[in-house]
């Protein structure tokens, strides 16, 4: 779960010191009549019309929405906590929309390039989310709903009040069990017995035992820096060649080659370009966009030294090669056995790679 956004080369991402997280991530079926949920009153659903368009859908109001259970849910393409809650939102708008369910994704960017419609509309593509999603690139919506997370959850019942919210990779049981609750109360007859199942694949896919993940999300760009261990320190906004740093400790990274950083991503001036993390988790995954004329970038990553092999992501084949080609999160590495701390290398082999961040799960 991340808190607050990215608005301007001055404001900066601030990750949440912990996600919400949740027993259930790869639940079978679960009995729909549990305990039914506590739910509030938090006034009347705010406007969608800060919204600057809208995809899959034509615009929508509370007005046009009156009637219908709405679920708002606040993400961004490129972060990992929204990408792993897609599949719940993709599931329940297929399973619930006859019976008044209407799924709503509102887009507010962390990164620059997110504020790119023609982005956003390439990703859901990719994703295959085929429910209303708004572009909400100037925060206006973020703002009315006085929103502070990615991924955020808001439950609005028939007659447009919110009864429920949910921040972060939480209760999906939980949540499922109010949009049913919210539904009944709506009219809505023959729900069944047993509450939707959901797998998510690749990058969408639960994330492993937080016990075995303890490497937090990195920021490349110098605005949120930490733990950088290369010997020169990070020139802001300027052409600096680095040297990888000698040994690394848990959670320290550097830069090889010669890079311009900047408040939220690092450019790679000159190839071949190197990044190193030290890192303890299932999952490593990379925030890259391609060179800024749109030229792809070739890379090569290893694992302690070694091509990943079968611990290779989804973005990368076995022999650790791959390609940038769109502004996006890269799944590079998923350990299949005993995690433990490993030192990840990737080396670019084009110039212009851009580096946002790193993620893990």
């Amino acid at each position: 779960m991340k808190r607050t956004l990215i608005m301007s080369m001055a404001a900066i991402a601030i990750c949440a010191v912990a996600a919400v997280l949740f027993a259930n991530w790869n639940a079978a079926i679960v009995s729909a009549a549990d305990s039914q949920p506590e739910l509030s009153n938090w006034g009347s659903m705010p406007s969608l019309d800060g919204a600057v368009s809208w995809l899959n859908s034509p615009p929508l109001s509370s007005r046009s929405l009156h009637g219908k259970v709405v679920l708002v849910n606040f993400w961004t393409y490129s972060c990992i906590n929204s990408l792993r809650a897609l599949p719940y939102m993709k599931a329940w708008a297929a399973e619930y929309h006859d019976a008044g369910l209407v799924v709503i994704g509102v887009h507010t960017p962390e990164f620059p390039f997110e504020k790119n419609p023609a982005n956003v509309e390439m990703a859901l593509r990719d994703l295959q989310v085929t429910y209303p999603v708004a572009i909400d690139s100037d925060y206006k919506v973020w703002q009315a709903f006085g929103n502070q997370y990615w991924p955020a959850f808001y439950f609005i019942d028939g007659k447009g009040r919110i009864r429920y919210r949910a921040f972060g990779e939480g209760d999906y049981r939980g949540a499922e069990l109010v949009l049913r609750k919210l539904l009944r109360d709506n009219g809505a007859t023959n729900l069944g017995d047993t509450l939707t199942v959901v797998s998510g694949q690749g990058v969408e896919a639960a994330p492993g035992n937080p016990y075995d993940q303890k490497s937090p999300e990195t920021y490349i760009g110098y605005g949120l820096v930490r733990r950088f261990a290369s010997p020169e320190q990070l020139d802001r906004d300027a052409h600096e060649a680095y040297e990888l740093p000698p040994s690394l400790s848990l959670n320290e990274w550097g830069l090889g080659g010669r890079w311009k950083d900047g408040a939220v991503s690092a450019v790679l001036e000159s190839a071949p370009g190197k990044i190193v993390f030290r890192f303890h988790s299932r999952d490593l995954h990379l925030v890259l966009g391609p060179a800024k004329d749109g030229k792809p970038v070739r890379f090569r990553v290893t694992l302690d030294d070694a091509a990943p092999g079968e611990e290779s992501g989804t973005d990368c084949l076995p022999d650790g090669t791959g390609e940038i080609h769109k502004y996006r999160l890269y799944q590079l590495i998923r350990q299949k056995d005993q995690i433990r701390d490993r030192t990840f290398e990737i080396e670019f082999l084009d110039p212009g790679v851009q580096a946002f961040s790193f993620t893990f799960g």
